[in-house]
């Protein structure tokens, strides 16, 4: 077995501490993944190792510093991406992975999309008037949505956002809970709303509320109505029967936009009811303005051990 050494020298002092990480926890994650050997001295880092494993290391550590080089950022999640991306055969540039800016958050946080499939989602919304989403926890199905919602509206696009929810348990009886309908059903829509307050904030999310710019309801309330000049967002869309997906969809007015998010992996519906998510693939994937697009545990954003959550459960399958 042949054996090799590589060294890579990361020129600015600057780019060198973010791509270690703060109290290098992105090298000792680098350490811990990979099959050659890392050792860091200074701003230098020396690989060694069987051949193919300093190979895929070097091809690693190239693509994380091109995506500190560009973002000035670096994390855990951006270390197992590509590194996945890289075992599959596909080498990707940084400019291939990450959309521009798609706008900035309350905070002033700038919000891109991080993952191929996250990118092609983005461009599927900008291009079509209807997009699904389905994937796992974690992808950003519902918080990029709302991200592109809010774009929209930012941009004149549309006049309203409509953000839409089942009322689904999931999987346990709550029970009666006090007061008039709408606080009975805010439990069920609280995710959405945790997405808007990060993404305005929460005065300005409270002004678009009562003054009808958005609106956040119960699948239930979309029945007789048609919306134009909105952007609809239906989300936990696996908790639709098939008959509630058609008439929603069919709420669809001129200058709208629909996304339907959901993870056809977590049905919460009576096991005697089919999902209209799983049913409506079959039906509509091939009319044209009408897009799926699938995300996987690959994009996943969230905390790493998910990724490991969602691997562990596919193979009870």
């Amino acid at each position: 077995m042949s054996t090799k050494e590589a060294k890579i020298t990361i020129t600015d002092n600057q780019q060198a501490a973010v791509f270690f990480g703060t109290g290098d926890t992105n090298l000792k994650h680098l350490q811990d993944i990979s099959n050659a050997d890392i050792v860091a001295r200074g701003s230098e880092l020396i690989i060694r190792g069987e051949e193919t494993a300093v190979d895929h290391t070097v091809k690693l550590v190239h693509g994380l510093i091109d995506i500190v080089e560009n973002e000035q950022a670096l994390n855990i999640n951006d270390i197992i991406y590509v590194d996945n991306l890289l075992q599959k055969g596909d080498a990707p540039r940084h400019q291939d992975i990450v959309s521009a800016t798609i706008l900035s958050t309350a905070r002033g946080k700038a919000v891109k999309a991080r993952t191929i499939g996250q990118k092609k989602y983005i461009q599927a919304i900008l291009r079509d008037d209807i997009v699904f989403s389905i994937g796992p926890a974690g992808t950003g199905k519902t918080y990029l949505s709302v991200v592109m919602a809010v774009r929209a509206l930012r941009n004149k696009e549309v006049e309203r956002i409509i953000l839409v929810r089942p009322a689904v348990e999931a999987g346990e009886k709550l029970g009666f809970l006090p007061g008039d309908l709408i606080e009975k059903v805010n439990p069920y829509l609280r995710p959405l709303y945790d997405s808007l307050f990060d993404i305005l904030g929460v005065d300005v999310t409270q002004r678009y509320l009562e003054k009808n710019i958005i609106e956040i309801a119960p699948l239930a309330y979309m029945r007789g109505r048609t919306l134009n000049n909105a952007f609809i967002i239906l989300d936990e869309a696996q908790n639709t029967t098939p008959q509630q997906m058609k008439m929603f969809l069919t709420r669809l007015g001129f200058g709208s936009k629909m996304v339907i998010t959901g993870d056809i992996t977590q049905v919460d519906l009576p096991a005697d009811e089919q999902s209209g998510l799983i049913e409506i693939q079959k039906i509509l994937s091939s009319i044209p303005g009408i897009s799926f697009e699938y995300l996987g545990k690959e994009d996943v954003v969230r905390h790493p051990l998910v990724q490991k959550i969602i691997n562990a459960y596919e193979l009870l399958k």
